[in-house]
Formats: C-alpha cells, structure tokens, sequence
C-alpha cells in the first residue's frame, strides 16, 4: 500500500473523529471541569474577603507572569522559564500557566 495514501487516510479519520467529538470536548460545563479555585461563584456578591482574595491571587499572577517574563528576557531559555512559571503557578489558579494560553 503507498505510504502517502496511509498517511493520507489516517489524517482524515483523525479529524473526522476530531470534528464528531467537538461538541463533547468543546463544552464549557463538561463533568470533569474543575471547580475555579477561589471558592465563590460569578455572578453573585462577593464579600470584602473574597474581593481581597481575588486580589491577592491576581497579584500572584501577576508577579509569577512578570518573572517569567524576566527569566525570557535574561534568555534563560523558555524551557527553563516555562518550568518556573508552571512551578509559581501551583495553587493560584487553573492551568500550568496561570491561565496564559500561548499562541505558538
């Protein structure tokens, strides 16, 4: 069989399968979606304690983002900054990087 074909027929069955489970994956309020680590829900009042805590935590991120950028800049290599960031980031919010989703 001609290796391009495979190749060719294994990418389309791959995203056929991608596109039939869209909806599932796609889908803000799956199951499995984590409970947001500050303990209140949008949308609702919050009391003068869980407004500090919000600040507090996107101050956290804040300086973990400003660090990374730092570590970038000196060229410390992203590997090396990405592990710290990930590192910062364990316990102030959802994701291994403080929420930054990158592009590339």
């Amino acid at each position: 069989m001609n290796p391009m074909k495979t190749t060719h027929r294994t990418l389309l069955a791959l995203l056929a399968s991608a596109a039939l489970a869209l909806p599932v994956w796609a889908s803000p309020t799956t199951p499995t979606t984590p409970a947001a680590p500050h303990g209140h829900t949008h949308g609702q009042q919050h009391t003068p304690a869980q407004i500090q805590q919000d600040i507090q935590r996107h101050q956290a991120m804040a300086a973990a983002h400003q660090a990374a950028a730092e570590c970038l800049q000196a060229g410390r290599g992203e590997r090396v900054c990405h592990q710290a960031l990930r590192a910062a980031c364990t316990g102030i919010a959802l994701g291994n990087y403080c929420g930054m989703r990158h592009v590339h």
